[in-house]
């Protein structure tokens, strides 16, 4: 049985990691690397053992959201696709049975919103915990005078909780954002079509999407 930790320690997966984010900071890009999949990863298992599901989907979900962006060594266009190739073949290799890594390709192939939408239990997930993670963390850029839109709206959330109730059936996004920085109306600008691919995400799950910025519950 392959597992996260196996995931984790495979010298060719470490390779694709490092070098995705080496072409992301070559085009300027937010932070897609170690920090991010850890809590990608972490997020999407912590959703599913919430909800109560199998061990093993569990650990599933949180190999996808550890390989889900290794598409970008390729190219950011269409990362999810060929990201979801190279896990496929990377987990054969590895000896994982065939209809799981296949579930694990179709959440890959599926968490970008220009292309997907949840089609799985892991899908879902991994796609609530992947759009959940906005935090000034993933700003690379440090010259705040250079900043795009996508920079400065990063920057400006200064906490980001993902929090989910199996009793009363709902998941929030809680986010600081610092008004000074970046007005919230910018926020929706840039990630409104990833909010509504998390609120899509969550009734697959059976659950609802809640996004809650400075106190103020807006979904």
């Amino acid at each position: 049985m392959i597992t996260l930790d196996d995931v984790k320690n495979n010298e060719e997966i470490e390779a694709l990691i490092i070098g995705a984010q080496k072409q992301l900071d070559g085009l300027g890009y937010t932070e897609h690397s170690h920090r991010h999949i850890a809590i990608v990863s972490e997020r999407a298992m912590h959703i599913l053992k919430t909800l109560g599901y199998a061990d093993r989907k569990i650990e599933l979900a949180g190999i996808a959201g550890y390989l889900h962006d290794i598409g970008n060594c390729v190219n950011r266009v269409d990362h999810a696709h060929s990201g979801a190739i190279l896990a496929y073949n990377i987990l054969k290799e590895m000896g994982m049975p065939v209809e799981e890594r296949t579930e694990i390709m179709m959440a890959i192939g599926n968490h970008d919103e220009e292309t997907g939408t949840a089609v799985s239990e892991i899908s879902a997930a991994l796609i609530l915990a992947d759009k959940s993670d906005v935090h000034r963390d993933r700003v690379v850029n440090q010259n705040i005078s250079t900043f795009d839109i996508h920079d400065r709206v990063n920057y400006a959330v200064t906490d980001a909780k993902l929090e989910i109730s199996k009793e009363d059936r709902k998941v929030s996004l809680q986010l600081t954002i610092d008004n000074k920085l970046c007005p919230v109306l910018k926020y929706f600008e840039i990630f409104m079509s990833r909010t509504m691919m998390s609120k899509y995400a969550a009734k697959y799950l059976g659950i609802w999407f809640e996004l809650i910025i400075n106190g103020t519950k807006l979904l």
